[in-house]
């Protein structure tokens, strides 16, 4: 099935679609822990999907389409010749940056990701929580769920930290893999723990498989 046809399809358990059109661009480079679908608007990066093959993304692109309004922009490509290239549109120009980070995270180049965000995708408790996890949760350090609610404010509300690791639009990026439980469990994790375990270590918090 294409893209174009999975427009059509709604998921049930997604929000009120968005009204308000907003220009995006997306792309899907690939990284050691699979391919990852960046998308960014002209705010910033607005979400990134773990194990994006042809399926997934078709599927992530079509929700974005119904959240954010609008197809996305085609990011233009340099001009042959000595013609100028045309000017990128301010979301490619976002997305072109992510993806250079995110690359350069994955080479062991980049520690602290300084790119604009869009937490349009997020609100409320989440918000708070992942914006707290992302200002102050630093490459190679681990927080409990326990501890990230005590930083909000919020000590009653372990679990809901854990539903808003689940439900982060921008992994990696907001690293919710840092999150842990207090008893030293690697917890839950979107992406798979396999995922989870392979970021740690590429931070030094757990030792590298051996084979």
């Amino acid at each position: 099935m294409t893209i174009a046809e999975r427009q059509t399809q709604r998921d049930p358990h997604e929000g009120p679609e968005r009204r308000d059109a907003r220009a995006w661009a997306w792309a899907v480079p690939a990284t050691p822990i699979g391919p990852l679908l960046l998308a960014a608007t002209d705010e910033g990066l607005v979400q990134v999907v773990f194990h994006a093959e042809e399926k997934m993304a078709a599927e992530a692109v079509a929700r974005l389409i119904r959240r954010l309004g609008t197809e996305p922009t085609p990011v233009p490509s340099p001009a042959s010749g000595t013609a100028a290239a045309p000017a990128a549109p301010r979301c490619a120009e976002h997305l072109a940056e992510a993806v250079r980070q995110v690359e350069s995270y994955f080479a062991e180049d980049t520690k602290a990701f300084t790119l604009a965000l869009d937490w349009s995708l997020t609100t409320g408790f989440n918000r708070r929580v992942l914006r707290e996890l992302a200002a102050h949760v630093p490459y190679g350090t681990v927080v409990g769920y326990q501890d990230l609610a005590d930083r909000v404010g919020e000590p009653g509300a372990a679990r809901a930290v854990g539903v808003a690791m689940g439900s982060n639009p921008l992994p990696v990026v907001v690293p919710c893999h840092r999150v842990v439980e207090s008893g030293g469990g690697i917890g839950g994790f979107g992406g798979g723990l396999e995922t989870k375990r392979s970021l740690l270590a590429l931070e030094g918090v757990l030792p590298r498989p051996l084979f």
